[in-house]
């Protein structure tokens, strides 16, 4: 089954300040090396930017908090998608792109786990694609607002969780560097 893996908003944003990804704490480095095996392996790498509607915020289209971290700009993509709302489908070129390529699977990386890569691994599965979303090589935060307050570590076990009831197959970056086939 040909598979692409997917790299969801790693930007600027989520390394200093209020959005700073805490949990896991090895999650940017566990995107680095599933970068660098899809490459060595011939696995397509689609980077996906947010960019912020006109509601503006730090996804702001060329600030530096809107940037990819260097790391990721550095690595070998095939594509870039830039995106303004969680899911990575909804309105852009991703599917048509995807389909293109005759993409099966789509292996979820990123940035946050419980909002845009829960989001895109849901539409995958709705699309038809087959999901794989990696454990440790998605991250989240710490997240207070009038609904209440949950501590990183929770909120990325709770996603996970719901992620395997349905949606995806949740794996660690290691056993998909293992398991993942050329494609």
């Amino acid at each position: 089954m040909k598979e692409a893996l997917l790299v969801i908003d790693v930007q600027n944003i989520y390394f200093h300040g209020p959005m700073m990804i805490t949990y896991p704490p090895e999650s940017f480095e566990n995107i680095q090396k599933a970068m660098d095996h899809a490459s060595s392996r011939g696995i397509p790498v689609v980077v996906i930017q947010h960019s912020a509607s006109a509601l503006g915020g730090g996804f702001s289209k060329g600030s530096e908090d809107w940037k990819l971290h260097p790391e990721i700009e550095k690595r070998r993509r095939d594509v870039l998608i830039e995106k303004t709302l969680p899911g990575s489908f909804t309105g852009t070129e991703l599917e048509e792109w995807l389909r293109a390529q005759s993409i099966e699977r789509v292996v979820i990386s990123g940035y946050m786990t419980q909002m845009c890569c829960d989001t895109t691994a849901r539409q995958a599965l709705h699309l038809g694609f087959k999901a794989i979303f990696l454990s440790d090589a998605t991250g989240t935060l710490t997240v207070k607002n009038s609904a209440g307050q949950i501590q990183d570590k929770d909120l990325h076990n709770a996603a996970l969780i719901t992620q395997a009831m349905r949606f995806s197959t949740v794996m660690t970056t290691e056993e998909w560097m293992n398991s993942s086939t050329l494609p």
